[in-house]
């Protein structure tokens, strides 16, 4: 059977199957690599989709010339107001300016199971900070009151932190701040935060300006409008962005060092798989020097030899590569904690298998497996036919 010209790929996928061993092993060393290359990939997919899936293109975010978070932002109260008139500004029912003026700052709280405090994202918004926010939904109790010192945390906070369930209470700004929701954001960067009511927050941490005031589009496209209007009023000397890009800059520095760890992981462990695969490759040359005599006798040539060589390695690869991923893909049920280094607040988010991963991810075990494969197949295709038949 010669599905490639010239080239024995029957006995290829014999050999393969013959040597059950040899294959499973030399499979699950490639697998192995390819499972910590596909989870470096999915981990930085995963971050990314929580920061761009936070925002909607249809907010704008506002902060402070220079600010790089809404943490050292400062929005004053005339300016917030003056936001409320501009053109592009959706109004709701009764004409009023779909506009939310918050107050973001860190709080710091034990995580569950240890006496080590991490620091805690505390949003002060009105009622309407919700409407503008679809992707949220109040999935447990109710949203806070207006004017009360109510809070409502996310789902990854209460999977992470201590002493958060509904009708319990946070301490933080001097107050004892109850519990009467848990909302669900979708695994944004939302999930990771506490809400409550931006007045008493404002008050409590004795703030007098706004941290950001997010103003809610007529829709996408007005964006600019919008930021043009910004940028032609002198009193109003503020960066706008867009939600998704805002939430994706927040993000750029820890998405930034997970690849590079885990790239140099991948290739570290890479180095190691294809020298196992050099050696397999190496030892069945050894053993098979008969069975290559014999092909190149019934007319195979070198060149044939080469690609079959070769062809086995890759496959041998690719079956590793296809075994490293189906583990890999179970890793979207966990959920990662980790700090975010722009924010210095805990961001919580988890692994996605995506469609270019996981191409990605078999280009990578099929490159494994020709440099693995190479050098064996070069020696492999060398071999002298009487030479070769004559070997004991």
């Amino acid at each position: 059977m010669r599905l490639l010209p010239n080239v024995p790929v029957s006995y290829v996928f014999r050999n393969i199957w013959t040597r059950k061993l040899t294959t499973a092993l030399t499979a699950g060393g490639m697998a192995l690599v390819v499972f910590v290359f596909a989870a470096v990939l999915m981990l930085d997919a995963g971050l990314k989709k929580t920061a761009v899936s936070t925002g909607s293109a249809e907010n704008a975010i506002l902060l402070r010339q220079s600010a790089q978070t809404e943490i050292q932002s400062g929005v004053s109260r005339d300016q917030a107001s003056l936001i409320e008139t501009l053109p592009g500004v959706a109004r709701g029912n009764g004409g009023e300016p779909q506009v939310t003026k918050e107050t973001v700052v860190l709080t710091a709280q034990n995580k569950r199971g240890t006496t080590k405090p991490a620091n805690l994202v505390v949003r002060g918004m009105p009622q309407l900070g919700l409407a503008i926010r679809p992707q949220v939904k109040i999935v447990d109790g109710r949203l806070f009151k207006p004017g009360s010192s109510e809070i409502v945390v996310g789902l990854g906070v209460v999977n992470a932190f201590d002493g958060v369930a509904i009708g319990q209470s946070l301490r933080f700004a001097g107050r004892e701040w109850t519990i009467v929701g848990h909302f669900d954001a979708k695994k944004s960067g939302y999930d990771s935060e506490v809400w409550g009511d931006v007045e008493q927050m404002m008050q409590a941490f004795r703030r007098t300006a706004y941290s950001s005031v997010i103003a809610h589009l007529e829709d996408a496209g007005r964006f600019e409008t919008f930021k043009a209007a910004i940028a032609a009023d002198q009193r109003l000397a503020l960066d706008v962005k867009q939600e998704p890009a805002f939430y994706e800059e927040q993000t750029k520095a820890l998405s930034g060092f997970l690849f590079w760890l885990g790239l140099a992981l991948s290739i570290i462990f890479s180095v190691g798989a294809m020298i196992g695969a050099m050696i397999t490759m190496y030892a069945s040359v050894a053993n098979r020097t008969r069975e290559i005599g014999t092909l190149r006798a019934l007319g195979f040539r070198r060149r044939s030899i080469l690609v079959a060589f070769l062809l086995e390695s890759m496959l041998l690869a690719l079956l590793g590569g296809l075994v490293g991923l189906f583990f890999a893909s179970f890793l979207q049920v966990f959920t990662i904690t980790t700090m975010n280094f722009t924010a210095f607040s805990q961001l919580a988010f988890g692994f996605d298998l995506t469609a270019r991963i996981v191409l990605n991810t078999l280009i990578f075990a099929a490159v494994m497996g020709f440099v693995g494969g190479f050098l064996p197949s070069v020696q492999a295709s060398r071999l002298e036919i009487v030479d070769s038949l004559r070997a004991a």
